[in-house]
């Protein structure tokens, strides 16, 4: 993948290379499947950020199998949705705000700004959590106290991206994630019942009470957030123009060859493919290792040291540290996925410049709403005690938040003004709807859980 500085300095091509580079890759289909992993596996590790882990965790240790359900039916869900966000970025070359402002008149984009706004301290309050939660994961390896770890976290981070690059953070901590792949191990070698996992799996454990059905919303906001349609967007339109052809102005798909434009979007696809299928293969593997482990002998999850304990059967002495590794790779990806994808959103529907490439001389308003979310995050990080709790409650935040913005994509998604001939087609049509229904009933369902359900 490209590499990005302020400077915007390009360094390589989207894929209509000379001759001899592309048979080069067609004699190398390992090495083609990683150079077109980008936005999308970044988003996808970013999705299994503290505040998942917690929410996955908490799910298998209360409630065993039985929210394993949500996995068959979020994997499809979310690989139309980030599709349709890729597809957008690649056709047009801009990003979720930029569209937003093309698509819709000035009262519109002002109700949707006050949800950008509210998306915003909703990424406060989940960046916040994470930062908590690394904290926490540099405990576990005897590191240092949570909070000052947190602190220091939180202000490496917020000096990285504005003096350097996202790029080193993105490249570095991607494969931290990694570690997480260890609870797939666990399925291999803990006591797994895999006829009631099976049962879980098909939903026939689901329950009608209200601590279970906002513990599913949760899931579900955790899975498929709203800050992941601005990311995917923004993260895409960045790489974009960092291509030989790219510059102030990224390319769009029209402005390429038919052969170009379609092996552009393929590479985008099998990206977020990629990104979403890893994604939701560590949220099955920690509800499932958490319910064989944690659930089996009754036990809840209040901290990250609890949560570490699902690991014991296959790393023993080591699972705090297999599980810190995780927790703080994850989280450190997540923060500026966190604060960055609501900076840019807004700041493209005030029409302002914004983006990690550019400057915070030429992007002032984004590098100063990106500044305000974690400086705030880091303050509450310091100040509030119990990250599990506030992780969960995040998630249930993001599944609120999901169903208005999904409408907002579906209605842009399939403008032909914008997308031309890259619209929405009947699949993503069917695709994008169902998710929107789903998650508007979950946060309606979110919404009164919230207020009376507790």
């Amino acid at each position: 993948m490209p590499t990005t500085t302020h400077e915007g300095r390009r360094s390589s091509g989207d894929g209509e290379q000379s001759a001899p580079q592309k048979g080069h890759q067609r004699r190398n289909p390992v090495k083609r499947f990683f150079g077109v992993l980008g936005p999308g596996l970044v988003t996808g590790a970013a999705d299994d950020d503290p505040s998942g882990i917690a929410t996955y965790a908490q799910a298998g240790a209360t409630y065993g199998n039985g929210l394993l359900w949500t996995v068959p039916i979020t994997l499809p869900l979310m690989m139309g949705v980030q599709e349709m966000c890729d597809r957008m970025a690649l056709a047009t070359g801009d990003s979720f705000g930029r569209l937003i402002r093309r698509k819709f008149e000035r009262r519109a984009r002002i109700v949707i700004g006050v949800l950008t706004v509210a998306l915003l301290i909703a990424n406060c309050l989940n960046l916040s959590a994470d930062l908590m939660a690394i904290g926490q994961g540099m405990q576990l390896i005897h590191a240092g106290p949570a909070p000052l770890w947190s602190a220091v976290v939180g202000a490496g981070i917020a000096v990285a991206l504005i003096f350097g690059s996202f790029d080193w953070i993105r490249r570095i901590f991607k494969w931290l994630c990694l570690a997480l792949l260890v609870y797939v191990g666990v399925l291999f070698v803990a006591k797994v019942n895999w006829g009631d996992l099976l049962a879980g799996l098909v939903g026939l454990q689901f329950r009608f009470t209200p601590a279970y059905l906002g513990l599913a919303v949760a899931v579900f906001g955790t899975t498929i957030s709203p800050y992941m349609f601005f990311w995917q967007t923004a993260q895409r339109v960045e790489e974009l123009r960092d291509e030989d052809k790219g510059g102030d102005q990224a390319p769009a798909l029209t402005d390429r060859t038919r052969a170009g434009a379609h092996r552009r979007l393929r590479g985008g696809r099998v990206d977020v493919f990629t990104g979403m299928v890893f994604s939701v293969v560590i949220m099955f593997a920690i509800i499932a290792a958490t319910s064989a482990t944690l659930g089996a002998h009754g036990k809840t999850v209040s901290s990250a040291a609890e949560a570490a304990k699902a690991l014991e059967p296959i790393a023993g002495p080591l699972a705090g540290v297999l599980f810190a590794v995780g927790f703080i790779g994850s989280g450190v990806l997540a923060v500026p996925v966190l604060a960055g994808s609501g900076s840019a959103g807004l700041a493209a529907l005030l029409d302002k410049d914004w983006g990690l490439d550019r400057s915070p001389k030429k992007a002032p308003v984004f590098y100063v709403l990106l500044t305000v979310g974690i400086v705030a995050g880091t303050v509450l990080s310091v100040f509030v005690s119990n990250p599990i709790q506030l992780l969960v409650l995040s998630a249930l935040v993001n599944g609120i938040a999901a169903g208005p913005f999904l409408i907002v994509m579906m209605l842009v998604g399939r403008d032909r003004s914008i997308m031309h001939e890259y619209r929405n087609r009947w699949l993503a049509q069917t695709v994008g709807w169902i998710a929107t229904v789903v998650m508007c009933v979950g946060g309606a369902y979110g919404i009164w859980y919230t207020l009376f359900g507790q």
